[in-house]
């Protein structure tokens, strides 16, 4: 009776109604008929066709592989350059920077609200001496470069292309892309020193400024991956990052840009979670959703502009403690879900990140994962494999459906900022990770190592520790360079950016100035926290 009874439990949650975190509905199984067929025919045109739902380019990965673009910072801007180094020699094709927390911040490793943190989560960059010693050796004119920074992004970018420049490369073969997507920070991260209107008057200097002296620098890199990793749906987090590009698109238009002078380096930023059907969706409908946006919504008329271009990294969220080892599985499924689903660059997580920042080890297992996915499992022979597919393309189709409802939601609002000024979108992403953490607790969400197939024990592993006197080599740094700088000449290029602030003057240039004569990251930030003040949310 037992047997029976278990037999049938078993048969009656197979035959169960089946949804994504989403919440959209997984038939048992797909016809012909099961997408929604309006304009069928145009949203799977050939790949490198409007409105790119197969893709951005017509050849994809038989014409050029992803980027496998490992993320790694930590520590001093010495030892970083070590393992981008070391990284590049195991076949890595673009660098990805991580920044510690007092450089996202604008503040100094010597400011008393960096103690504890200088170094650990990223690379501690104070001045343009670091920036020298991050890329020793490193010729920019031949590397791309991606830095995931926000509030201080346009002080980063100005230091990178000052070491470019002292390197000799030309404006034009400088490459790359600062994350610059200064929204989501007030949603999901945290990493915001101003306001948001002020912050956006910076973002759009920097789109001008770009176009006008970098022109092949990824602007901006529009992000759903930290919305995911808040706790938002696969939905949520197209939703939100789309509407937040069309925050950005609306700012630079109103400050007198032309749309095709700047879109064309817009690029976006996705999260590759664990359900692999839906984030092949998810990437798919974010290409169509951002062609229309751009030609019907903003008249963008050159084929760049309307050309959705994204990097992906695998969820850090997903990584367990328990069983890490399991990780290198999570990640690779996840991993596939971007390729699959037509990424341009994609960074792939260490098996160790849920415990420490990646050993040399475990960061090399990471990549020789995206090595062999390119290499060994057929990936680069067919531009989109899964075209046509009775279940890719239905659910290509809900996730579209759904994240319009959201998107149309936040314009009754008045659009992205003033979704986040009223929290509209911090409160449905809480409710979602909310719902998720509830069905992980109740079974109904299995996560293996955790909430089944747990073990007593997990084997011992060597994890990467950071040097707890970072901070006092990075303060006699700082203090060596104020007693050599060109003191007056710092403070007046300061006091110039100050003056640009208070106007409507393009802060780049007085900025790159100041940066060029020494003036610390802290320095410049602290200029423009005088004019623009500091972000405290409402609760």
């Amino acid at each position: 009776m037992d047997v029976e009874k278990r037999q049938g439990e078993r048969q009656s949650e197979r035959q169960s109604e089946r949804r994504t975190e989403s919440g959209i509905e997984v038939k048992p199984v797909y016809k012909p008929g099961d997408s929604n067929g309006s304009g069928y025919a145009e949203k799977l045109a050939d790949p490198g066709e409007y409105p790119y739902t197969r893709g951005v380019y017509p050849s994809m990965y038989r014409g050029h592989p992803w980027t496998m673009r490992q993320y790694a910072g930590f520590g001093t801007a010495k030892e970083t350059n070590a393992r981008f180094k070391y990284l590049t020699e195991q076949g890595q094709t673009g660098l990805s920077v991580a920044f510690d927390l007092p450089t996202q911040m604008g503040r100094d490793s010597d400011h008393p609200l960096a103690l504890g943190e200088v170094g650990k989560v990223g690379v501690a960059i104070d001045s343009l001496l670091d920036m020298r010693e991050l890329f020793e050796g490193i010729p920019l004119k031949d590397v791309s470069t991606s830095m995931t920074i926000n509030s201080t992004a346009s002080i980063l970018l100005l230091f990178y292309s000052l070491v470019a420049e002292e390197q000799g490369a030309e404006a034009k073969d400088v490459t790359g892309t600062t994350q610059n997507d200064i929204l989501k920070e007030y949603l999901a991260r945290g990493t915001y020193i101003y306001p948001p209107r002020p912050s956006m008057r910076i973002t759009t200097d920097m789109f001008a400024y770009c176009a006008k002296e970098l022109p092949r620098w990824n602007t901006i890199s529009i992000s759903g991956y930290h919305i995911r990793e808040a706790g938002s749906t696969a939905v949520q987090e197209l939703a939100f990052t789309l509407s937040n590009a069309i925050a950005y698109v609306e700012a630079a238009v109103e400050a007198g840009l032309e749309v095709d002078q700047f879109a064309p380096r817009l690029s976006f930023f996705f999260n590759a979670h664990n359900d692999l059907f839906q984030e092949v969706a998810k990437y798919r409908a974010a290409r169509r959703m951002w062609a229309r946006i751009m030609r019907e919504r903003f008249g963008a008329q050159s084929e760049n502009s309307l050309k959705l271009r994204f990097h992906t990294q695998t969820a850090g969220s997903s990584l367990t403690a328990q069983q890490a080892e399991n990780n290198i599985v999570r990640t690779t499924v996840q991993a596939l879900s971007a390729i699959l689903g037509g990424t341009q660059s994609l960074h792939t997580n260490a098996f160790d990140e849920a415990l420490a920042l990646p050993t040399e080890k475990s960061a090399g297992i990471a990549l020789r994962t995206q090595q062999v996915l390119a290499n060994e499992a057929g990936l680069t022979d067919t531009t989109d494999p899964l075209a046509g597919s009775y279940f890719i393309e239905s659910l290509t189709d809900a996730v579209e459906e759904e994240a319009w409802r959201y998107i149309d939601r936040i314009d009754e609002m008045g659009g992205s900022v003033k979704a986040i000024e009223q929290r509209y979108m911090q409160a449905e992403i809480e409710e979602a990770a909310y719902r998720y953490q509830r069905e992980i607790e109740k079974e109904e969400r299995i996560i293996v190592g955790v909430n089944r197939y747990e073990t007593d024990e997990d084997p011992e592993m060597d994890l990467h520790t950071v040097d707890e006197t970072i901070r006092d080599r990075q303060t006699e740094r700082l203090e060596e360079l104020k007693e050599s700088r060109d003191s007056s000449a710092a403070e007046k290029a300061l006091a110039d950016l100050k003056r640009a602030a208070e106007g409507s003057n393009n802060l780049l240039y007085p900025m790159k100035e100041a940066l060029a004569n020494l003036a610390t990251l802290g320095e410049v930030s602290d200029t423009l926290r005088e004019v623009f003040g500091q972000y405290r949310p409402s609760s």
